[in-house]
């Protein structure tokens, strides 16, 4: 049994819709063949639909009410236009129409309300903006009927119940299991394919739910840990997760396989092709990720899994994140002294910011770490509330930012216990003459983290890309140390 999850550009168009109904009507055949049959398909909304749907809603709240009015005659069309090209059965396209048209009578009175409110909720948004799962699902749905695949529209409300909190709700895994065991099993076992809305859940009490952006890839693990699937593919427009970002490192090459610690790293500093929590409900299971190419779905992409291997390699990737701020609270009067830690990032909890990076000196003379550049002004200020008669007594004598910084992540569980890496890090970004302002290494050194300053983050990507001899396949890779570290093993 496999759950597969598309994305917003695997159904982007009527062409691309028939694509994914001819993969999926593959996998179907395949699996039919297996100990665990049975194929459950999760859908993002079309592309350019979430944005469309929360524009419309914002611009509603400005008393705007022109706008999503013109909004939902494009759906309307988008939608149809798709239906007319891969339907031809009658029946089938009047239903769709149907539910076309409940869907967007529902957005436009939505847009109304939000109008005359003048104001636009947390929870009014979030069912705006799941909208568009809820017309793409059916659709897929009837373009795989019309394929002669047997298939089912089911929405995730019904099925994935989340907690109350709006615009980025966590799951509830007990009764969202009781749920889609119950809802979904029967259809798996008489080879129906049920096709899901991603994005979007409900509260236990029925109210629409949305996962956070990005969460459909969230929707798709949920759905095959609960049911206990042999693997999660997430179809997306790329061969998997890259060496490094393309538009950066143009002989950037896909990855075979990754761990779900490495892939974790490189979701949370800056890799695009998966959410970052989409790993969490895999690991749990210890279900396999596969992330795979719809326009190019002969390519194996990548396959993420607990183990991956590290046979001729060490570095398996570098992706960096931009628009950062470097944070620096330092002081003599700070050696020693417990609590100063603690006190730091309370007060920077207190602000609801994010910290994606901590470096300390080991004289505990200063603390630095890494925030978002929109939320430095407003951690900067909580610091020295907090630390006012520190500041005073001059225990403390700077709390400042450092702005336009970006952070570049090597990550590769093979790095554990090797020397020589940290030299051939430094020794790319040096031969460059790229200033590394910090750094950074978890214990569990599958990341090594440098903080650099945002106009050298795209050189220092390549040359660390380029020492390590990423574009080639591990085995391929020229005493890959040796190289990049300078260490003689001769």
């Amino acid at each position: 049994m496999i759950v597969m999850k598309f994305g917003g550009t695997s159904v982007g168009s009527a062409d691309a819709f028939a694509q994914v109904a001819a993969i999926v009507a593959d996998k179907a055949a395949e699996q039919a063949q297996t100990p665990r049959p049975g194929v459950a398909v999760v859908t993002s909304a079309m592309s350019g639909v979430t944005n469309l749907l929360i524009d419309a809603a914002q611009r509603a709240a400005n008393g705007d009410e022109e706008f999503f009015l013109e909004a939902e005659n494009a759906l309307r069309v988008k939608h149809q236009t798709v239906a007319g090209q891969l339907i031809d059965d009658g029946n089938e396209r009047a239903a769709l129409g149907r539910i076309f048209d409940e869907r967007l009578q529902e957005f436009t009175r939505l847009c109304s309300s939000i109008a005359v409110l003048g104001e636009l909720t947390k929870r009014g948004l979030d069912v705006v903006s799941g909208l568009g799962e809820r017309l793409a699902a059916p659709l897929l749905a009837a373009v795989l009927r019309a394929r002669g695949v047997p298939a089912e529209y089911i929405d995730a409300t019904e099925i994935v119940v989340t907690d109350a909190v709006f615009g980025g709700a966590a799951p509830q895994i007990e009764p969202t299991e009781a749920r889609c065991r119950a809802r979904l099993l029967p259809l798996l076992e008489q080879g129906t394919v049920p096709v899901i809305t991603g994005f979007i859940g409900a509260t236990a009490e029925g109210i629409p739910t949305t996962l956070g952006r990005g969460g459909s890839d969230y929707s798709g693990a949920i759905i095959g840990a609960v049911l206990e699937a042999d693997e999660i593919q997430i179809w997306t427009d790329v061969n998997g997760v890259m060496s490094a970002d393309p538009r950066i490192v143009p002989n950037a090459r896909s990855l075979r396989q990754l761990s779900y610690e490495e892939v974790a790293e490189l979701a949370y500093y800056g890799a695009k092709v998966l959410h970052p929590k989409t790993v969490t409900p895999a690991i749990e299971k210890q279900i396999p990720l596969r992330v795979l190419n719809t326009f190019q779905p002969e390519h194996p992409g990548t396959r993420i899994a607990e183990r991956s291997d590290h046979t001729g390699g060490t570095v398996k990737a570098i992706t960096s994140i931009r628009g950062m701020n470097l944070i620096t609270v330092a002081g003599r009067g700070m050696i020693g002294v417990p609590g100063i830690a603690a006190r730091t990032f309370q007060a920077v909890a207190g602000v609801g910011a994010n910290v994606l990076m901590i470096s300390q000196s080991s004289s505990e003379q200063s603390i630095c770490f890494v925030v978002p550049e929109g939320s430095a002004d407003t951690v900067i200020d909580a610091l020295r509330a907090e630390f006012k008669v520190e500041r005073e007594r001059r225990y403390i004598d700077e709390i400042g930012g450092h702005g336009n910084v970006a952070i570049i992540a090597v990550v590769g569980s093979g790095m554990r216990g090797t020397p020589g890496l940290a030299a051939g890090i430094f020794r790319a970004v040096g031969n460059e003459a790229i200033n590394v302002i910090a750094i950074a290494q978890g214990s569990s050194e599958a990341n090594v983290s440098l903080v650099v300053e945002e106009t050298q983050a795209a050189e220092a990507v390549r040359a660390i890309h380029d020492i390590f001899e990423l574009h080639k396949p591990s085995g391929e890779r020229s005493s890959q140390l040796q190289r990049a570290g300078g260490i003689d093993r001769t």
